[in-house]
């Protein structure tokens, strides 16, 4: 039998690599003719029609109290801001760079720990952190023919991250009794209505029917996979592990874009690469070893 705190690895684990896989649909329904506020509404629809299914699987109640409504409420608004502020930043940056400058989160979640709750920050803990950056940082291959560098983007890439990290702190001291199956259904109903929202709001009214099949199915894939899945195991890692071990995890997303950009779109994997991956990997060593 695992102990909690390896399945608490596990999640995290998981949660990241789900994450990462989020280019495969996105590219794809891009190609289509969608826009990212589009995109969104479909990921975010599909997800919520999941979720309920499983929530009517399992037996679980859909009722919420009063006092659940504004820290649920909360939750959405933050994810779907994150969301947002980074298909923004694809406008004035390469998608690449603009991932991976999107890891400082784990970096900004050990600071609020830290100096909002007094987290006591370890050498471990600060040499995963460093691990995972440095990284990320060799995983980016970006700046050769890509597009300049951009005051706005990095300043919507800053804050997609930094609210990413709220959302995780959040998620672990908001203290919601109910399992992560019903906190990510009522996250996404949320999400999907401040995305909603921000969509009329621009003149760009509801999102357009997908057009063919497979549209339907990178929208489910998307659904699934990269929303359901990551932010169910994401719930868990924090509620097992704690935020700071969970962000940290989070080097496995852009990762995975590199090994499916490696495996799926045949880029090269150069030992630069590698050496980046194995960093990341390290780092989620590092954590496993301190919470054994």
């Amino acid at each position: 039998m695992l102990s909690n705190s390896v399945k608490g690895i596990f999640y995290g684990c998981g949660a990241a690599i789900c994450y990462g896989t989020n280019p495969l649909g996105a590219l794809f329904l891009y190609c289509e003719g969608l826009s990212p506020e589009s995109v969104l509404c479909y990921r975010f629809a599909t997800a919520i029609v999941l979720l309920a299914l499983l929530m009517l699987f399992n037996r679980n109640r859909f009722a919420i109290k009063k006092a659940e409504i504004l820290p649920l409420a909360v939750l959405g608004f933050l994810f779907a801001f994150c969301a947002l502020t980074l298909f923004a930043a694809f406008n004035y940056m390469d998608a690449g760079l603009a991932s991976t400058l999107l890891f400082l989160y784990p970096l900004e979640v050990a600071l609020m720990m830290a100096l909002i709750y007094k987290e006591r920050l370890t050498a471990k803990t600060g040499a995963a952190i460093a691990l995972s950056l440095l990284g990320i940082g060799l995983l980016y291959r970006g700046g050769e023919g890509g597009m300049p560098l951009s005051s706005i983007g990095l300043l919507l890439v800053f804050l997609s991250s930094f609210t990413y990290a709220i959302y995780i702190v959040f998620v672990n001291k908001a203290n919601l009794q109910m399992g992560p199956l019903k906190l990510t259904f009522y996250v996404m109903i949320f999400c999907l209505l401040f995305l909603t929202l921000y969509s009329v709001c621009l003149g760009s009214g509801l999102p357009p029917l997908l057009q063919s099949p497979s549209s339907y199915g990178w929208a489910l894939m998307l659904g699934f996979v990269p929303t359901v899945l990551s932010l169910v195991l994401m719930t868990k890692a924090v509620k097992i592990v704690g935020s700071t071990s969970t962000a940290i995890m989070g080097g496995l997303e852009p990762l995975t874009a590199v090994v499916i950009g490696v495996c799926v779109f045949g880029e090269t994997l150069t030992i630069r690469l590698a050496l980046g991956i194995l960093l990341v990997l390290a780092s989620v060593v590092v954590l496993a070893v301190k919470k054994k």
